[in-house]
């Protein structure tokens, strides 16, 4: 029998899914961590050229995985809880022969044997067998990234997150520091993958064999057709993220498009944050839907994105003001055009703090959110591309953060019709205005200060003292408006 999850096992206690969701959380944070640091030493090892193809090919990869595992990986959630062992080998093997077959497809995709091509990635082909040796590897190696957490072994799950983060971020910055050359590094990337995917072999033969049952074409349709759909909405919402960064790549240099991709670097740290009080308040929130209290559900999800509001603002409004600085202190001067770009994610994240996935996720309005997500993907890659033949690089964002509001506002409307709850109570909208308004605040008075006092010290005195006199003054208003909240209820 496998070591996992068996029918009828005695579930696991909240404090117990507290500690695995910490623990996740954790190692995410540090492989969050490495991503970022990395680039820090390719831009200081490579030239521009060359450190613009290395964020084009992670720009493929990133398409390429959303469309090619369909969700595969992530319907084992529903499939291996509710099998015996001999059913679980089944639909793993079943999702490891689906991610090799799309593999071998997406690795086409990116080579130079793909006469659609884009003209940009031919650079990286010139080597015609590491890139897409590299992409169909990266498919194959999707499942190690969900697999250990479905068999409810978070803790070997974390600490092998940290383990290939710390091999591919100490691979990659030696190649790059030893060579200042672009295929070594994309050897070590190569070599770092056929790691993970030899890792990810030996785990499914040491829990759950590597035998047959190979394939089950009935088993293997009723898998697919519950995947598809959340493949399918995924890979919508991936591609309209990822439109901007095209459109950058399609009309400026390499040069300009690493700087361009520099700017989403907030992303990531964005999603950490979410994925963090998600994993908190999700659980509640569905058993509230379950037993018919959907104000309750809602009031924990305004609640949730009130916290985030608070941890947030404050650093996006640090960033919004001090962008120049920052760039040039982490990524070097060379990249400074960063800046107008990541001013404009900004505003964008600041719409994303109002989260909404869990509650349409509750609500069963997957058909929904493809629908929006494919009005967004449209709007979003059209106004990209206008805006940037008219404005510049930082144009290339805006049809992004407007697809963003588009997104917020039909799904507010949806969920309001869903619970016949009007959109004035859908969240604490005086809550979540204040952070924001208190971190604009306080920023603006911060770089006014900076501005006046500090102008000639150089960058790290800038920021240093600005960060400083930015939490002072946001945690100051903070204290008097909890204080004069206080007053009025005396």
């Amino acid at each position: 029998m496998s070591k996992g999850i068996q029918l009828g096992a005695v579930l696991p206690s909240a404090r117990q899914l507290g500690r695995r969701a910490l623990s996740l959380g954790v190692a995410n944070a540090f492989d969050y961590a490495i991503q970022f640091l990395v680039p820090v030493v390719l831009v200081r090892c490579l030239d521009a050229a060359d450190f613009g193809d290395y964020r084009l090919l992670w720009l493929a990869v990133g398409t390429v995985m959303s469309v090619a595992t369909l969700a595969m990986p992530g319907s084992l959630y529903y499939f291996l809880p509710r099998s015996d062992a001999a059913t679980k080998r089944l639909y793993i093997n079943q999702t490891l022969l689906f991610l090799a077959t799309s593999g071998l497809i997406s690795g086409w995709a990116v080579s130079a044997w793909n006469p659609w091509l884009p003209e940009k990635m031919h650079v990286l082909t010139a080597d015609e067998a590491i890139v897409p040796a590299f992409v169909a590897l990266w498919v194959i190696a999707a499942l190690l990234d969900a697999l250990p957490t479905v068999d409810e072994r978070v803790t070997w799950q974390a600490k092998m997150i940290i383990r290939l983060s710390a091999i591919r971020g100490v691979a990659l910055s030696l190649a790059a520091f030893l060579t200042h050359d672009l295929e070594s590094v994309l050897l070590a990337l190569l070599a770092f993958v056929i790691l993970k995917v030899a890792v990810l072999l030996r785990y499914v033969a040491q829990h759950h064999d590597l035998r047959a049952p190979l394939l089950r074409w009935r088993a293997f349709a009723g898998q697919l057709s519950y995947a598809a759909p959340l493949g399918v909405a995924g890979a919508l919402y991936g591609l309209r993220a990822q439109s901007d960064q095209w459109v950058a790549a399609a009309l400026f240099p390499l040069g300009m498009f690493a700087a361009f991709s520099i700017a989403a670097v907030l992303g990531p740290l964005m999603n950490l944050f979410r994925l963090s009080v998600n994993f908190a308040f999700l659980p509640s929130m569905s058993r509230l839907e379950a037993a018919g209290d959907v104000s309750g559900m809602l009031k924990l999800n305004s609640q949730a994105n009130v916290m985030v509001a608070m941890l947030l603002c404050p650093l996006f409004a640090f960033v919004f003001v001090f962008a120049e600085e920052l760039v040039t202190i982490i990524y070097t001067g060379t990249y400074v055009g960063a800046a107008p770009v990541m001013r404009v994610y900004i505003l964008g994240l600041a719409g994303l703090v109002i989260e909404l996935a869990t509650i349409t996720m509750l609500l069963r309005q997957a058909p929904f959110v493809m629908a929006v997500n494919l009005m967004a993907l449209i709007l979003a890659a059209g106004l990209n591309w206008l805006f940037a033949r008219q404005i510049g690089l930082a144009g290339a964002a805006v049809g992004s953060v407007a697809a963003i509001y588009l997104d917020r506002v039909a799904t507010l409307w949806r969920i309001s019709r869903r619970t016949r709850v009007p959109m004035r109570r859908l969240q604490n909208w005086g809550a979540l205005a204040q952070p924001m308004l208190f971190s604009a605040l306080a920023a603006a008075f911060a770089w006014a200060l900076v501005d006046r006092y500090f102008a000639a010290s150089g960058p790290q005195v800038g920021v240093t003292v600005g960060g400083v006199l930015l939490l002072a003054a946001y945690g100051m208003l903070q204290g008097l408006f909890r204080w004069g909240r206080g007053r009025a209820r005396l």
